[in-house]
């Protein structure tokens, strides 16, 4: 990990946490000449997805993939010769295990942001100071006041920011919006259900063990509290966590309920309630619920959603999904079909996910990869690359990922305090409920500083 001193010899100037010098922004970030026809381009965290995304970016525009960034030397060094291989001009990335050191040390346009939910808020912000736009993954922050500050800071830096809820450029889902929801053919909305039942709860009780001399595990776990080292934490370990996620429904209702928010256009819920907890899978390590259950409240429509990590799907083709019910009929959808049944006389509508085989082969090769999520990861990236060129929010755009992200974080608050909670985004409280407030922010381990506490930022609207 750089020094202070260091640092301070580059663009960033860091305390505990990460300031920002106005003398030492880029003049990029300045407004003072325009971005290169050929953006140039960053990931940090070039694990699995990471990787994915940035491939999928490259199949739908000539960029400069200028560095990567990884805590794991060897999956760093991977990731460099792959993007080697499929950038146009064949040259390999930069490599950094910090993300701090490849900001300084370069002018990106645009930041693609791969790395577990505990570091989103701090290198996302971090990104948009030195000038980046970003592509961020999913859930936007691991509490709601980090969400709060990253919306800030794209506002105030002027950033675009695309959040990886693709589910809104999946083909056959925006079929469903315009064909079976714009076109009213399910009349009066007043339910719907969301549920996922894949065994994706990893447990275990794997022993402690020597951190390999490959990993910065102290790095990887920033702001995060330290657990004892026992396996690699990233790829799917970290997610049976709190520490580090929220949960199944942090990973997986977050797809599903911004679906159902940006088909009805729903903003966010009145109220939140849930109950769950590990009722199952008791052995192990695992700390997150393996049955939840969360009702979002809107007038005349609450929204439910289920998860269990045990026993059989309710539906088995629709494992992952929602089902939005209406006086005329039910649709219901997943990543892999839509299905639209009429409460009475009519032909049922369906459609099936778009794969891309054909014009992309080199897709089908791919380890990995998610077949049915590559069109509309190519189809996001176009879209985040139009709002930074001709100046509009992104189809997924950062606020409204924090009110999907932030609604299931109230969940698990809710959940934790076994009370329903009501959120109030103008004052960024929960309404008379000072003790679930306090759990809208989450204690960040020394010396990395929430980046709720907007003094340690200069703020760019004096510009």
């Amino acid at each position: 990990m750089m020094t202070n001193l260091e640092l301070n010899r580059r663009t960033f100037i860091w305390g505990a946490g990460a300031a920002l010098t106005w003398s030492a922004l880029p003049a990029r970030a300045l407004g003072v000449y325009d971005a290169p026809q050929v953006k140039r381009v960053g990931l940090i965290g070039a694990g699995w997805y990471g990787k994915s995304d940035l491939f999928r970016l490259l199949q739908v525009r000539d960029v400069d993939v200028v560095a990567l960034c990884d805590v794991d030397r060897r999956q760093l060094e991977e990731a460099a010769t792959s993007v080697g291989a499929r950038q146009a001009s064949g040259k390999v990335p930069a490599l950094y295990a910090d993300y701090r050191k490849m900001l300084a040390d370069h002018a990106f346009d645009l930041v693609l942001i791969g790395t577990p939910d505990h570091w989103h808020a701090r290198q996302a912000i971090d990104a948009m100071a030195a000038g980046a736009h970003l592509y961020l993954q999913k859930p936007v922050s691991v509490d709601v006041l980090e969400g709060e500050a990253i919306v800030n800071a794209a506002r105030r830096y002027n950033r675009k920011v695309q959040i990886g809820t693709q589910r809104r450029s999946t083909s056959h889902l925006i079929d469903a919006k315009e064909r079976i929801i714009d076109g009213g053919l399910l009349g009066k909305v007043s339910h719907v259900e969301m549920c996922c039942y894949y065994h994706m709860r990893r447990n275990g009780n794997p022993p402690e063990a020597p951190v390999p001399d490959f990993l910065d595990y102290d790095m990887w776990t920033g702001p995060a509290p330290m657990r004892p080292y026992d396996v690699l934490p990233h790829g799917s370990w970290w997610r049976t966590f709190m520490e580090y996620g929220n949960g199944i429904t942090g990973d997986m209702c977050v797809h599903m309920f911004d679906t159902v928010r940006w088909l009805l256009k729903l903003g966010w819920p009145k109220q939140v309630s849930a109950t769950g907890g590990i009722y199952v899978q008791k052995g192990g390590k695992s700390t997150i619920a393996d049955t939840q259950t969360v009702v979002f409240e809107y007038d005349e429509l609450n929204c439910v959603w289920q998860h269990r990590t045990w026993g059989t799907p309710v539906d088995p083709e629709y494992p992952w999904a929602f089902m939005i019910y209406g006086d005329k009929g039910t649709l219901k959808g997943s990543v892999m079909k839509y299905e639209f049944i009429p409460a009475g006389k009519g032909d049922r509508i369906t459609k099936d996910v778009v794969y891309e085989r054909e014009e992309f082969p080199e897709d089908v090769d791919e380890p990995r990869i998610e077949l049915h999520t590559a069109p509309a990861t190519r189809m996001h990236m176009q879209n985040l690359l139009s709002a930074i060129e001709k100046n509009h929010l992104p189809v997924a755009d950062v606020e409204e990922g924090h009110i999907s992200t932030a609604s299931c974080i109230l969940a698990n608050v809710s959940m934790c305090l076994n009370r329903p909670v009501r959120y109030d985004p103008q004052r960024k409280i929960c309404t008379e409920d000072p003790e679930a407030t306090a759990l809208l922010r989450r204690p960040y381990r020394a010396p990395w500083q929430h980046p709720g506490v907007w003094s340690n930022y200069i703020q760019l609207d004096k510009r």
